[in-house]
C-alpha cells in the first residue's frame, strides 16, 4: 500500500474513482497487447544511405508484410514497386507523375493497398497510440479508413466517398506520403543503436539527424562515438583522432559541410610544413567521393600526416600524466632513433617507412611546436563552437550509456574486460577498484563529467583523459584489445607488429557459462536472457556466425561499413525482436538503384507470445496499476475525498 502523501499527489491527476478506474482499465488493456518490435543495429560507421534505407524498409520486414498481405494478388514486380513507394514516397511519386501513370485508378488502388499494410503493422498497438503517430491533417481520415467494416454496406459507401474526395480534391499525393511515413513509423517500435555511429563512412551527421527524429531510440556508445564525444568536449587527443580518421577516409564533407569545422588552418600548415614530402604512407582511402568539399589527395595526405604527428604527441602526454593507464609502451615517439630512422618495439628494432618529421625535436619528441599549439587551439575552438556537433553530442549523452539492460537483453558495444582465468579484469581509480558492472558504471559517470564539468576543473580533465582511454586502452570495454596499432600501421612494414590481441572476453564469451556469469553480474536471469553487442565484424564468408554461446550471445557487426564488406562478405545485420521470435536480417551491400531487401531468418522462437505485460514497460504499467488501485481504495475507505465533478 502506497503512503497517503504519495496518493494525495496522484489524486491531483486522477481526482475521482471514475478517472482512476478508467486509467486502470486502459493500462490493463495495454498490458494485454503483444510487445512492440525492437530493432538492434551496430557499427553504422557513417553509412547514412544504407542505414536510412534499412530504417525506411524496417530491414526487410515491410517487404515481408506486403508479401503476407498481397502475395496471392500481386506479382513480384508489383510488390517491389509498392515497397519502394513506402520507402521513398516523394521520389517515387515524382517519377510516376512524370511517366503519366498517376491516374485516378492508380491513386485509388494505391491508397487501398497502403491502408491494408497500415492495418497490418498497426494491429498490435492501441488506437490512441496509432493516432498519435498520424499526421494531424489526415488523422481523422486515416483513423476511419483503418477501421473499415466492409461487411457493412452503408459504411462501404462512406469509405469509398472518403477516398473519392481525397482524389477529387487533389491531395492524394500528400495522403499517400502520409500513409507511407505512418507505415515506416509503426513498423519499428524501439530502436537500439549498439555503438559506432561515427567514422569511416561519409556522413554520420546525417545518421544523427535521423536518430534525433526517431520516436524511441537509445544508444550504447562505441569507441568511435566516444572519440567524437571527447572531441566535442575539448579533448585535444580526441580532436586529433577524429580529424585523422576522417581525413584518412576522405570524409571532408562531414567535417566541413556537416559540422562546419574550419580545416583551412590545418591545410595551410600541412601544405607548407610538408611541401617537399609526398606523404605516401598517408594517402587517404577513397571509399566515398566528397560532394561538397573535394580535397586534392596530395594535400589530404599532408594534412593526414600533420594531424597524426600531433596526435602521437598529445597522446604521449596523456600517457605520461597517467602511469596507472599502464600504457608507457605506447609512447612510441620516444622509441624512435631519428638519426638512424628506426623505432624500438618490444625489444626489437624496426626500420621506419617514413623518416621525415620536421616538427619533432628528437630531444623532446612529445613537445608541440608553437605553431602546432596555435593550430590545435584553433581546431579546438572550431569543435567547441560547432552548433550541430554540440547538439548531436548532447543527444548522445541524453539517449546514450555504456550499457543498457532491456527486456532481459544486455546491450553493450564491445566487451566486459576479463582475465584469462575468466574473472573480470579491473582498474584502480580514485582509491577504488572497479570491474564488471561497476567498471561500466564508473566509466559512465566519467564520460559525463568530461562534458558537463566546468572548464579547467580536475574532474573535467580526468574525465577527458578517461574518454581518450576508452578509445584505445587495453582494459577499455569499448576497445578490448591489447593496443591500438596506428603507429605501427603507418611506420613499420613488419605486419606482425600490427597485431592487436583481443581481450580474453572474446574467446570466453562464446561459451554459455561465461555469458551466464556476465548476465548475473548485470542482474539478469540466465534463462531466456541474451547479450547483444557489435564492435568485431562477423566474417560470414569464412563461416562465422553472429549467434554464439548456444544462442545467448549475438554479435551483430557484420560490415554495414563499406570498409569491412570485403572482410565480412555481407553488409551487416539487424537483430529484430518481436512478440513471436528473435530474427536476424542479413544485409546486402546497398546500391540505390538495386533491390537490396535483406534476408530475414528466425534464430529463436519465444516459448509463448511475449505481451507488453512481460516486458520492462509492462512492469512499469503494472506498478502504476497497483498505485491506482491503492488510490481507489483510499477514495472508497474515506482516507481521501474525491473532487466533486
Amino acid at each position: 500500500m502506497r503512503d497517503l502523501a504519495y496518493l494525495k499527489l496522484l489524486s491531483k491527476e486522477y481526482p475521482t474513482i471514475k478517472e482512476a478506474t478508467s486509467e486502470i482499465i486502459n493500462l490493463s488493456a495495454i498490458c494485454g497487447l503483444p510487445k512492440g518490435t525492437e530493432y538492434f543495429f551496430s557499427d553504422l560507421h557513417g553509412e547514412y544511405e544504407a542505414f536510412i534505407h534499412l530504417l525506411r524498409s524496417a530491414s526487410g520486414i515491410i517487404r515481408e508484410k506486403i508479401r503476407l498481405t498481397f502475395g496471392h494478388l500481386l506479382s513480384e514486380e508489383e510488390q517491389v514497386a509498392l515497397a519502394n513507394l513506402i520507402y521513398y514516397p516523394n521520389r517515387n511519386l515524382s517519377r510516376i507523375q512524370k511517366q503519366e501513370n498517376y491516374t485516378r485508378d492508380w491513386q485509388r488502388i494505391t491508397i487501398y493497398r497502403l491502408v491494408q499494410i497500415c492495418k497490418e503493422v498497426s494491429s498490435k498497438y492501441t488506437r490512441s497510440k496509432v493516432r498519435k503517430k498520424m499526421p494531424k491533417e489526415f488523422a481523422y481520415v486515416i483513423d476511419e479508413l483503418l477501421h473499415v467494416d466492409y461487411s457493412d454496406a452503408n459504411k462501404e459507401v462512406y469509405y469509398s466517398e472518403i477516398i473519392h474526395s481525397i482524389i477529387e480534391n487533389e491531395v492524394a499525393d500528400k495522403f499517400i506520403i502520409a500513409l507511407c511515413e505512418l507505415i515506416q513509423n509503426l513498423t519499428i517500435d524501439n530502436l537500439h543503436i549498439i555503438g559506432d555511429i561515427f567514422d569511416r563512412g561519409p556522413r554520420a551527421d546525417v545518421i544523427m539527424d535521423a536518430l534525433m527524429q526517431f520516436h524511441d531510440v537509445d544508444i550504447q556508445w562505441g569507441n568511435h562515438d566516444i572519440s567524437w564525444m571527447g572531441a566535442a568536449a575539448g579533448s585535444l587527443a580526441c580532436i586529433c583522432n577524429v580529424l585523422r580518421i576522417a581525413i584518412s577516409y576522405n570524409s571532408f564533407d562531414i567535417l566541413e559541410d556537416g559540422y562546419g569545422i574550419n580545416l583551412r588552418p590545418l591545410s595551410m600548415f600541412a601544405a607548407r610544413v610538408y611541401q617537399d614530402d609526398p606523404c605516401h604512407r598517408f594517402v587517404p582511402k577513397i571509399l566515398d567521393e566528397n560532394i561538397y568539399d573535394a580535397v586534392d589527395p596530395g594535400l589530404a595526405a599532408r594534412m593526414h600526416k600533420a594531424i597524426a604527428v600531433m596526435q602521437f604527441k598529445v597522446e604521449g602526454a596523456i600517457i605520461k600524466r597517467h602511469p596507472e593507464f599502464l600504457m608507457d609502451d605506447r609512447v612510441l615517439l620516444e622509441q624512435v632513433d631519428f638519426a638512424r630512422g628506426t623505432v624500438s618495439l618490444d625489444g626489437k628494432e624496426y626500420p621506419m617507412l617514413d623518416t621525415s618529421f620536421p616538427t619533432i625535436d628528437p630531444k623532446e619528441p612529445l613537445a608541440l611546436t608553437e605553431e602546432e599549439k596555435t593550430l590545435l587551439r584553433t581546431l579546438r575552438a572550431s569543435f567547441l563552437h560547432s552548433d550541430l556537433l554540440q547538439r548531436h553530442v548532447k543527444f548522445l549523452y541524453s539517449h546514450g550509456d555504456m550499457y543498457k539492460c532491456c527486456n532481459s537483453n544486455l546491450l553493450y558495444h564491445g566487451c566486459i574486460p576479463m582475465r584469462e582465468d575468466g574473472s573480470f579484469d579491473s582498474i584502480q581509480a580514485e582509491g577504488a577498484v572497479y570491474f564488471g558492472r561497476s567498471l561500466m558504471d564508473y566509466f559512465n559517470t566519467q564520460v559525463r563529467n568530461a562534458y558537463l564539468m566546468p572548464e579547467g576543473t580536475p574532474q573535467k580533465q580526468w574525465g577527458l583523459d578517461l574518454v581518450w582511454y576508452l578509445w584505445c586502452g587495453a582494459r577499455s570495454p569499448l576497445f578490448g584489445k591489447s593496443k591500438m596499432a596506428t603507429f605501427e600501421h603507418y611506420f613499420i612494414e613488419d605486419k606482425s607488429t600490427h597485431k592487436e590481441l583481443m581481450n580474453p572476453y572474446y574467446r570466453l564469451s562464446i561459451k554459455e557459462e561465461y555469458c551466464d556469469q556476465i548476465l548475473e553480474e548485470f542482474g539478469l536471469p540466465r534463462e531466456d536472457s541474451h547479450i547483444i553487442n557489435g564492435h568485431v565484424p562477423v566474417k560470414m564468408k569464412d563461416g562465422e556466425t553472429p549467434v554464439k554461446a548456444g544462442g545467448k550471445l549475438f554479435i551483430i557487426d557484420g560490415g554495414l561499413s563499406k570498409a569491412y564488406q570485403a572482410t565480412t562478405g555481407i553488409a551487416g545485420y539487424t537483430l529484430i525482436y518481436n512478440s513471436h521470435h528473435l530474427a536476424l536480417a542479413q544485409h546486402k551491400p546497398f546500391h540505390p538503384d538495386e533491390e537490396s531487401t535483406p534476408k530475414v531468418y528466425v534464430v529463436e522462437k519465444m516459448k509463448s507470445r511475449v505481451m507488453v505485460a512481460d516486458t520492462d514497460k509492462g512492469e512499469e504499467l503494472k506498478s502504476q496499476i497497483r498505485d491506482l488501485k491503492d488510490l481507489v481504495a483510499a477514495y472508497r475507505d474515506g482516507r481521501l475525498k474525491e473532487k466533486a465533478e
